[in-house]
């Protein structure tokens, strides 16, 4: 059982709900240690005086800030002083609609769940309404001396809380990125031919299709060295398209998607993985509705479908699929 990283409540209106906040995720990353070559001596990290070169204590060590004309020093204990207490209260100071959240916004996530049995009730109250206004909490609380803005909302039964960047945390990428395209660059051929691609290539989204494939090549590396073996290198890097080449590359790269020898590729490793237990890829979309109203919904992208929903005021929108989201408009007009 996960031990909680924050305990407190959340507060909206008058309305109290002690929580628990729990780590959403976890990270595989293989560590290394530094070595020095050709031993098996570590490296290590020390605090040095840059001009006498001695090693310094952690105790006599404070903080300087450079103003470009000299050093203002702050001690650990000032920065303590001022900061805000240890908070026990999310409160929530607003509901917003997700859709209206650019993602960029999003940090890390943690699962918020009630601190004992007898909240499940309130809990559950604030999970559904969430869910069905398809609108989150935002609010401010701070943990482990920072303040964090979050927004609190539902997901799949339970209540999760997001961290959120700081507006001006946020870069400008007008600012940040050279050479970015002008809108209308692209040509009505070249532009129609990249909407087929993309959806020949079209998949429902199955997070367990998706694993870190650099983190397993390292581990096979690390076992192959133990045991004194080779590993295949990786393929080069794809040599740019150049703009001369791009039409004939979208078209080549259409019929590539949708050749009969690839979709048998894919059934043959759908049939494969249930012999050796693995999952199989996401396959591609299909429509299957008996209606022509829903074989017409099909047809759509899922921006076109997405756009609808808004429309037609579709709860949970933002985390449906393309199907999901044609089913439930064809759903709504039969009401």
């Amino acid at each position: 059982m996960a031990r909680p990283v924050w305990t407190g409540v959340i507060s909206f209106g008058l309305v109290s709900l002690p929580v628990a906040l729990y780590t959403a995720t976890d990270s595989h990353t293989i560590h290394f240690h530094q070595l020095q070559r050709g031993t098996c001596d570590r490296i290590r990290n020390r605090r040095v005086n840059e001009r006498t070169g001695k090693e310094v204590e952690l105790e006599e060590i404070v903080k300087g800030y450079d103003t470009g004309e000299e050093y203002v020093l702050i001690e650990p204990h000032e920065l303590d002083e001022i900061a805000p207490g240890r908070s026990k209260t999310i409160e929530i100071t607003g509901f917003v609609d997700l859709d209206t959240v650019d993602p960029i916004f999003f940090g890390k996530t943690y699962y918020l769940g009630p601190k004992g049995k007898e909240y499940t009730k309130i809990y559950g109250l604030l999970e559904q309404a969430l869910e069905e206004s398809n609108r989150a909490g935002i609010a401010t609380f701070v943990m482990r001396g920072r303040e964090y803005l979050v927004a609190l909302k539902a997901e799949k039964g339970l209540l999760a809380v997001h961290t959120l960047h700081w507006s001006e945390e946020i870069r400008d990428p007008q600012q940040e990125i050279p050479d970015l395209p002008k809108t209308g660059d692209a040509s009505a051929g070249e532009l129609k031919m990249a909407h087929q691609l993309i959806d020949a290539l079209a998949v429902d989204w199955q997070s367990e299709d998706y694993h870190d494939v650099y983190q397993e090549k390292v581990a096979a590396l690390i076992k192959a060295k133990q045991a004194g073996e080779t590993v295949e290198k990786a393929e080069p890097a794809p040599k740019a398209t150049g703009a001369v080449d791009l039409m004939e590359a979208l078209r080549a790269s259409v019929e590539r998607a949708r050749s009969p020898k690839d979709t048998g590729e894919r059934t043959s490793t759908s049939k494969d993985s249930k012999a050796t237990g693995k999952k199989p890829a996401a396959k591609k979309r299909t429509g299957s509705s008996g209606t022509s109203r829903s074989q017409s919904l099909q047809s759509l992208t899922k921006a076109e479908l997405y756009e609808k929903a808004t429309k037609a005021g579709i709860h949970g929108r933002s985390g449906m699929s393309h199907d999901e989201l044609a089913e439930a408009l064809a759903a709504c007009k039969g009401k």
